[in-house]
């Protein structure tokens, strides 16, 4: 009897690791780059007291041990059939700990987290113009440097494992490369600048910035580039896996890579607990004038590639908030029905400020305001307004990002899950008065990740081999009229108003 191919064992996979804030997605691409299995496991949500947002790092670890295995599952595939792997993840979320034992001394303190806005205030006011000179960020609680100070100070076990040499620190990138190879201490730039401890131009820590804060040297991880050879899987440890972990880049990044946005100028928006758009600015770093954060894209051979990042911190957290807060839906899939059923927001506009607003606003004190409720208001009208609320910030994102482009943006990629939600990507393409381009594989991030680690593992020499991998699934035609779009953004602008410095 003739052996079919994956009897074989002739077909091989990259596999892109995706961790998000609410979840871990693992999926294996065939060499052609077809998605060939998909795993996804949530993670758990931890809110100690209002503003403070934490994650169970093992929790992670294994949730991204039980998407991967779920991964080669439906693929029908073997850990030996893995030939690269590319890791990205949440961003600005920084953990500790213990390098011998692999034990978290704290949860990790998540991006969104806003419990050290006082402290970054306060440097602001003292060092802010230096820092952001350095770094390209403005002094804000969002990044990295102000949670781990406060894990630092705020970890009895801390100064103990310092002294014992025993201490390492780390966004999640570096805790999951850690916990993949057995012991790799590792990052890009492209993580790394979002960590407000790196010098942009150097792409190295900043050793003045590292002693202002007196952050130790040592219990950072190593720069290197994006794509590179940090070490071999630990079969096991890594659900009997031996390949290469050979790319690493933060989330956003990926997910402009994933949509082959490889040239100066192109722009994506990724939708998902928060939403994010990325412009990529080309081998020099554009430093904003209007609130947006200047970071590294990528590093291939030693040459880097800049981007100016707009960032919401909660776009499909709101609707996780309809569905398990106040339990006025049963799933996300539901919004699109229902935001369409409602004909209109009935007038009410909803500023999803959780925890505080990011780009353009950069105000720590907002809080959630929901507005022109009536007692006509109904369900699908708050279901409504929910999704538009995204909708509105990207356009606030995109307006700052063409000032300080100094050029008009005439069309955007869009990835992430909420794309599958037809309202929401018209309603997008209405207020914005431009073309979305929406791809085949929507999970960008992962795709990105793994379009890395092919290069890191030597199956492609540079990003442009790659650029006839991405395909187009629909692109959705703005069909509203300038006075409508102009009368919803102005009623929005004056709901945010009222939200901003609620907690002063």
């Amino acid at each position: 009897m003739k052996k079919n191919a994956k009897e074989e064992n002739s077909m091989k996979y990259y596999l892109g690791l995706d961790q998000g804030t609410t979840g871990v997605t693992a999926i294996l691409f065939d060499e052609q780059w077809r998605q060939a299995g998909r795993g996804y496991r949530e993670i758990r949500q931890i809110y100690p007291q209002g503003g403070w947002v934490e994650h169970d790092a093992m929790d992670i670890w294994h949730a991204a041990c039980e998407a991967v295995q779920q991964a080669l599952r439906a693929a029908d595939a073997a850990p030996k059939d893995i030939l690269a792997i590319g890791l990205d993840h949440e961003g600005e979320s920084v953990m500790l700990w213990d390098k011998v034992t692999g034990t978290p001394l704290h949860n990790t303190i998540v991006w969104q987290d806003r419990r050290t806005a006082q402290m970054a205030e306060t440097l602001a006011e003292t060092h802010g113009e230096f820092i952001r000179n350095r770094t390209g960020l403005s002094v804000d609680s969002y990044f990295s440097a102000m949670k781990l100070r406060w894990l630092l100070d705020n970890v009895p076990e801390a100064r103990e494992k310092l002294m014992e040499g025993r201490l390492l620190a780390g966004n999640m990138d570096a805790w999951l490369a850690w916990n993949i190879t057995g012991g790799a201490h590792v990052t890009d730039p492209s993580t790394a600048s979002r960590t407000m401890l790196m010098n942009l131009h150097t792409c190295q820590w900043d050793e003045e910035i590292l002693d202002l804060l007196e952050i130790p040297r040592e219990i950072l991880p190593e720069i290197s580039d994006s794509a590179a050879m940090f070490g071999n899987a630990d079969p096991q440890r890594f659900c009997g896996i031996s390949a290469p972990l050979c790319g690493l880049l933060n989330d956003q990044q990926a997910a402009l890579f994933g949509q082959n946005c490889f040239e100066k100028g192109g722009v994506k928006t990724t939708y998902g607990t928060g939403c994010f758009m990325l412009m990529n600015t080309g081998s020099k770093p554009v430093i904003s004038k209007n609130g947006l954060v200047t970071t590294v894209g990528w590093r291939l051979n030693g040459e880097t590639t800049y981007a100016l990042d707009g960032g919401i911190y909660i776009s499909g957290a709101a609707t996780q908030w309809l569905r398990d807060g106040l339990k006025i839906i049963s799933s996300a899939a539901e919004t699109e029905g229902m935001a369409y059923a409602a004909g209109d927001n009935g007038g009410v506009y909803f500023v999803p400020a959780f925890t505080g607003l990011a780009a353009p606003y950069w105000d720590s004190y907002a809080r959630g305001m929901m507005i022109g409720i009536t007692g006509g208001t109904t369900r699908e009208q708050i279901v409504r307004a929910t999704l538009e609320s995204t909708a509105y910030q990207v356009s606030d994102l995109l307006k700052v990002m063409e000032r300080d482009a100094g050029a008009a943006i005439i069309a955007m990629r869009c990835d992430g899950g909420a794309v599958a939600n037809g309202f929401l990507m018209q309603f997008q393409a209405d207020i914005l008065g431009i073309p979305l381009h929406v791809p085949k594989i929507t999970d960008t991030t992962a795709l990105g990740a793994a379009f890395m680690a092919a290069i890191g593992g030597g199956f492609y020499r540079r990003a442009g081999e790659l650029r006839n991998c991405w395909q187009l699934e629909r692109t959705y035609e703005p069909k509203m009229s300038l006075d409508q779009r102009e009368a919803l953004l102005e009623r929005w602008h004056s709901a945010v108003e009222r939200a901003k410095g609620w907690e002063r």
